[in-house]
């Protein structure tokens, strides 16, 4: 399964989510999965492409001892035949990508990333840009708790 993660510049919610994806695939539960699933992040805009994530948001990782790895890039069509899933971080990347096509079965691949949340009661996953290191924190908390979702819920499938 190929999955994507989305937010609007790619440097801090989306590359958050791939990389605690891949954290979590090298944990005991999930290393069976981990030959299975790979992982990209990508923005709606193209703000940073070619960038490495933000520094704050590395920081944050990287303190959970998670490996930061990833370079900013845009979100483009052909990301729709590329992936499995594609999991949006808010309300406007939802739109921002399922406008790209209209073609049904490709917008039903794009999901919102807090439909996976079931510790936290967000409808979305804020961006911790200008919200100061407790952003970053929190964020951080929402993509493991949703990535432990998908993966039990790949587990059982």
């Amino acid at each position: 399964m190929k999955i994507l993660f989305v937010c609007l510049g790619n440097i801090c919610r989306s590359p958050a989510g791939e990389n605690v994806l891949n954290h979590l695939l090298k944990q005991t539960p999930y290393q069976k999965q981990s030959d299975s699933i790979t992982t990209d992040s990508a923005g709606t805009a193209n703000y940073h492409s070619g960038g490495h994530p933000d520094s704050r948001m590395v920081k944050t990782l990287q303190s959970r001892d998670i490996e930061v790895t990833g370079r900013a890039r845009q979100f483009t069509v052909k990301d729709f035949k590329d992936f499995d899933l594609i999991l949006t971080m808010d309300y406007s990347n939802y739109e921002d990508v399922i406008s790209l096509t209209s073609d049904k079965k490709l917008q039903a691949k794009v999901k919102p990333f807090a439909s996976l949340l079931t510790e936290h009661d967000d409808d979305f996953i804020p961006d911790p840009y200008t919200d100061g290191q407790a952003g970053f924190e929190y964020v951080v908390d929402l993509m493991f708790d949703g990535c432990t979702n998908l993966l039990e819920q790949i587990k059982k499938s």
